[in-house]
């Protein structure tokens, strides 16, 4: 057996193994464990990252008198059980199935509900999907970075008119057809190359981590968000290259061009060397393909029938949302923050913390914690 590293943590928080999760033999990170009885809060990590991005929230939700459960995820880190091979068995990283691990691993903890999940990136998607499949269980709901616009439609009214085969989305070829041709990053992160890419960088993963964690940030100062009027290949172009990229580049190139120097890596707060260091060492053992298998799960199609079970419900528990003032991943999809404030009938705020980009709750740790502590004492939180 292989004898994995320490992770570092801050002393509050322990690591631990939950087996028969779903199939999974699940790493968590766990806070406010010594006493029993306490109200339990779920936290979902994001695409690249870890339990261990929640190592700054932890323990301040904790001394709010919770047990605080942070799960490397179905494809991530240290939990195993999971196919990592690009043929494997793609179903079983499906939205549904995602939530029915997070179900799982409540129960195994002896929840019968927890009052609140609490999703960062594509955690965010999970969180929004378990509030929604089982409000009975997830009894409130905080999204970070990625908003949710609610359950896939179901075609309507459609019995007397002409039969329509599915067509396929033109976005593709128009953005390969702008005078700087591009495409788009959830599209990219669906080939079989992407992994590859971003495991074998020339640069190392290390290095890509940085350059990737750097560009996505507040600290990559051309980051300055604003709404898109609509889905096509001219408006969403002005997204950073990271969302948009170009059409020739794989992610590697694209954001080795805003390495960060020496200095800036030095004078990072936020995500010292020593802290991407643990990411990194886990995403070279490991590679991508575990998360990337989210991203083809979305972009194939094949799923949508299943959510479309759900088709026309809302998230009716409490919710909030919180991203980054910098972070153009509330705004990547035009009309999705506007739509969630519909698709979630006792939405309380969303917080737009300024100083961080995508990764809000490294950040800003601060001043999300603070939210999160509002949030879960029922206060009507303002920034």
């Amino acid at each position: 057996m292989t004898i994995l590293p320490e992770i570092p943590l801050p002393a509050s928080i322990r690591s631990r193994y939950i087996d028969n999760i779903n199939g999974l033999r699940m790493h968590v990170l766990e806070a406010g464990f010594e006493t029993r009885g306490r109200p339990c809060v779920l936290l979902l990590h994001g695409f690249p990252e870890l339990a261990f991005s929640w190592r700054k929230v932890m323990p301040v939700l904790a001394e709010a008198g919770y047990h605080v459960i942070a799960p490397d995820q179905r494809g991530y880190g240290r939990t195993t059980g999971w196919d990592p091979d690009y043929d494997g068995d793609l179903a079983s990283f499906r939205l549904t199935n995602l939530v029915r691990d997070a179900l799982g691993l409540v129960s195994a903890f002896g929840y019968r509900s927890v009052d609140a999940v609490i999703g960062h990136d594509f955690g965010s998607s999970v969180a929004a999907w378990c509030a929604l499949i089982r409000p009975d269980v997830f009894r409130s709901v905080v999204m970070m970075s990625a908003p949710f616009s609610g359950p896939p439609a179901l075609p309507f009214n459609t019995v007397d008119g002409p039969a329509k085969s599915a067509t396929e989305d033109p976005i593709h070829r128009d953005l390969a057809a702008l005078p700087r041709p591009r495409k788009h990053y959830q599209w990219y992160y669906s080939t079989r190359e992407a992994d590859d890419d971003m495991h074998h960088a020339p640069q190392g993963v290390h290095d890509f981590l940085r350059a990737y964690y750097h560009h996505k940030s507040a600290d990559w100062k051309a980051n300055r968000p604003h709404p898109l009027k609509s889905w096509t290949a001219e408006e969403i172009a002005k997204l950073p290259t990271y969302y948009v990229m170009d059409l020739a580049k794989d992610m590697a190139a694209t954001v080795a061009e805003v390495m960060p120097s020496a200095a800036e890596i030095a004078a990072n707060k936020w995500l010292p060397d020593s802290d991407l260091a643990f990411y990194s060492a886990e995403y070279e053992r490991n590679g991508f393909q575990g998360g990337l298998q989210w991203y083809r799960c979305g972009t194939s199609g094949v799923f949508t029938p299943e959510l479309q079970t759900w088709s026309g419900r809302t998230i009716d528990v409490r919710s909030a949302f919180i991203s980054g003032k910098q972070d153009w991943g509330t705004y990547q999809r035009p009309g999705v923050y506007e739509a969630m404030q519909k698709a979630c009938t006792r939405m309380i705020g969303c917080h737009l913390v300024d100083g961080a980009g995508h990764w809000v709750q490294q950040e800003q740790a601060n001043q999300v914690s603070w939210l999160l502590a509002q949030f879960l004492r029922g206060a009507k939180a303002s920034v």
